[in-house]
């Protein structure tokens, strides 16, 4: 696994065309979720769009930059289109539709098994899995107790978050996982702060998950 200290074998080049992949599979995902998926609508606006595009640019350029060509890339990629399309819905429609939250788990399994081919270890692999089991787990014992705090989408959303924080290590397991209650407290007292109507229950709490894989996917080492 590549860190930031090694990541030079990425050129400029690689990390450029991996974020215009980004700008390219962004739209594309758009497209498909509003064909596939009707219950989310149609196609966002053009300003939502164009910043979904800008920020899995940015996101895949890191990624590329962070893994370089290391195998498990692609599952950080899918990552980084997938997670950013499910934070705009939620913040929209306070909505994690089943699909793709099914098509994160499946896909980013599906990519890790292949990187775990590729020469990565397979303890890194069997730790993901665990890193699934751990944070479902935790997350729907917590929407037990608490219904009015967490939603079964955020349940249903852990399992692919605790894989890919899994995989990265089991530090980054507790600390993601933290870092996302951390991000959704903070986001919720701005909000409120701002509109004293808000409840804190109609705070969407997926983009606050999603951001702390993509953090700890990007920095923690």
């Amino acid at each position: 696994m590549t860190s930031w200290g090694d990541a030079g074998s990425a050129g400029p080049l690689f990390v450029a065309a991996i974020g215009l992949l980004g700008l390219i599979l962004s739209p594309l995902a758009e497209l498909l979720i509003a064909k596939l998926l009707p219950r989310v609508g149609p196609l966002p606006g053009l300003r939502a769009r164009i910043t979904t595009a800008a920020i899995t640019a940015a996101l895949c350029a890191a990624f590329a930059f962070r893994f370089g060509v290391d195998p498990e890339l692609p599952a950080f990629l899918l990552l980084a289109v997938l997670g950013v399309q499910l934070a705009r819905i939620d913040v929209s429609l306070h909505l994690l539709p089943n699909p793709l939250v099914l098509a994160l788990l499946l896909g980013g399994l599906l990519f890790l098994l292949g990187a775990t081919f590729g020469g990565e270890q397979w303890s890194s692999l069997v730790r993901a899995l665990a890193g699934t089991a751990i944070l479902f787990v935790t997350y729907l014992i917590l929407a037990l107790i608490s219904p009015a705090g967490l939603g079964m989408g955020d349940v249903k959303l852990a399992a692919p978050v605790g894989l890919y924080l899994g995989y990265l290590g089991w530090s980054q397991l507790l600390y993601g996982g933290l870092l996302g209650f951390i991000l959704n407290g903070l986001v919720t007292v701005l909000v409120v702060a701002r509109n004293r109507k808000e409840r804190t229950s109609e705070v969407a709490h997926g983009p606050s998950m999603i951001g702390a894989v993509l953090g700890v996917g990007l920095l923690m080492l």
